[in-house]
């Protein structure tokens, strides 16, 4: 199993891939920003993604749409990121399997037959 760290870099290389995906023109602060890390470390990620070959920077200064640059996602990237994906939705589905089955003991050890003074409103259950 991956380390903890590789994940958390992993998890971030696929949100980056999927938002430049969606946005090309997005600059690296609104990249830092809407994924809550630094800049720093937003351009550290960018430059490893352009190392990789899985993200090419064009410059656009004399298009017509006013932006700058765009971060192109390039073929091995757009592969790269098809894979995050499915690991990404792996990793998350056994997150929610586990995270149901502690919702599930926590709900059985709640007594059913509370004095009325005691009761609260037993919450429904959320996996229903």
């Amino acid at each position: 199993m991956a380390s903890t760290h590789t994940q958390q870099v992993e998890d971030l290389h696929f949100r980056v891939l999927k938002l430049l995906h969606e946005k090309p023109d997005i600059s690296q602060r609104d990249l830092a920003d809407q994924l809550g890390v630094s800049h720093g470390k937003m351009n550290y990620c960018l430059n490893a993604l352009i190392d990789k070959g899985l993200v090419k920077l064009e410059n656009f200064q004399h298009s017509q749409h006013k932006f700058k640059y765009a971060y192109l996602l390039t073929p091995a990237g757009i592969a790269e990121k098809a894979a995050l994906t499915g690991r990404f939705l792996k990793r998350k589905m056994a997150e929610y399997e586990a995270l149901r089955a502690e919702i599930e003991a926590l709900q059985a050890d709640i007594p059913s037959e509370l004095p009325a003074n005691q009761q609260e409103e037993r919450p429904a259950s959320v996996i229903d």
